[in-house]
């Protein structure tokens, strides 16, 4: 499979590049965004892997849902997987998209081979105070009135906001945020806060027997990049923190991430 390949599956938005008899990938996206921000990442990835891109419960391209609930959402990624036989994996996520991955790993152990966390806040306490844009896209009183009326410009400023490197941010990607209601990406938000209010990531993933990678930008302005050492409480667990990169770590340094995956995978 030297193309993408492009299908729907228990309601999600599938996307597959490379040979299908390879080692398969799985890529899990952040809040609101979708499997568009792992672009710059998936050639090279498609060189070793089956790479499985996917859009979320309700975001991107998949099926509208009533819940942005962490373990719903993750029973509905496990169903796609055993549709597709694609199991047991090593499933990628960035940001929440790591909460989406260690609930799949809890409900479905048999399934995640290993993870690879990207930028991927462990607990709610280390959120670091949002630069403005984000606070005005995103909270009250003026959340819901920005948010209707903003640009592919300011998406792509509020996008940039998160990052410490320069980055060129897929159109598709833009296009997608541009379709997300307000209510909806404020429930994404919710349900991921609640998710690691009501326990942390590493003492989730301590308690599982997952080969585990966790990737922060050392600059990450959305999360105290000091976090990061939190992981250490998984066994064997190895962390990379990468100077000068901030949050979005498949835009602003895509060839990295993806040697480290592969690395990590080899």
């Amino acid at each position: 499979m030297s193309e993408n390949s492009v299908k729907q599956s228990q309601g999600l938005h599938v996307v597959h590049s490379g040979r299908p008899e390879a080692a398969p990938l799985l890529l899990i996206h952040g809040s609101g965004a979708s499997g568009a921000c792992w672009a710059p990442m998936v050639p090279a990835l498609a060189e070793r892997h089956h790479v499985v891109t996917i859009d979320l419960p309700g975001l991107g391209h998949s099926a509208p849902v009533t819940s942005y609930d962490i373990p719903a959402q993750a029973a509905r990624v496990a169903a796609m997987i055993d549709a597709l036989e694609l199991g047991p994996l090593t499933v990628v996520g960035h940001s929440s998209g790591g909460y989406v991955a260690t609930s799949l790993a809890e409900q479905r152990p048999e399934l995640v081979k290993s993870m690879v966390l990207l930028s991927t806040g462990p607990r709610l306490e280390v959120l670091l105070p949002q630069p403005a844009i984000i606070r005005a896209l995103t909270g009250p009183p003026l959340g819901r009135l920005t948010w209707a009326l903003r640009s592919d410009k300011l998406i792509r400023k509020g996008i940039s906001a998160i990052c410490a490197a320069e980055v060129d941010i897929p159109n598709e990607l833009v296009a997608d945020l541009r379709g997300l209601p307000y209510r909806d990406f404020v429930d994404v938000l919710r349900c991921n806060g609640e998710y690691i209010t009501e326990r942390g990531v590493p003492e989730r993933l301590a308690k599982l027997d997952v080969p585990l990678l966790v990737v922060f930008g050392a600059a990450d302005p959305r999360w105290d990049p000091a976090s990061a050492k939190e992981y250490a409480v998984v066994p064997g667990a190895r962390i990379e923190m990468l100077p000068g990169i901030g949050h979005v770590t498949p835009l602003e340094a895509p060839e990295l991430a993806a040697r480290l995956v592969l690395e990590f995978t080899a």
